[in-house]
């Protein structure tokens, strides 16, 4: 007998890829861009606040910070 195309491997492949797609992804958390940079009150490169709320260039320019970057973070 003929086997057909939905047997074997090729169907295990097939119910394993419905399975994927059944499941629902997770939500993604709702990311920010933060600000980190080091200070003279903290000289290890730490959280410094949430840009908009935090100006990196303002602080470096004042000299109150410096080593800035700016990474996204879940909130």
């Amino acid at each position: 007998m003929p086997r057909g195309y939905m047997e074997g491997p090729a169907s295990e492949e097939r119910e394993a890829e419905l399975d994927r797609l059944e499941r629902a992804e997770p939500p993604r958390p709702e990311e920010r861009p933060a600000v980190y940079g080091a200070t003279a009150a903290d000289p290890s490169k730490h959280f410094l606040g949430w840009l908009g709320e935090v100006d990196p260039d303002e602080l470096f320019a004042s000299g109150e910070a410096w080593g800035l970057s700016v990474v996204r973070r879940a909130v």
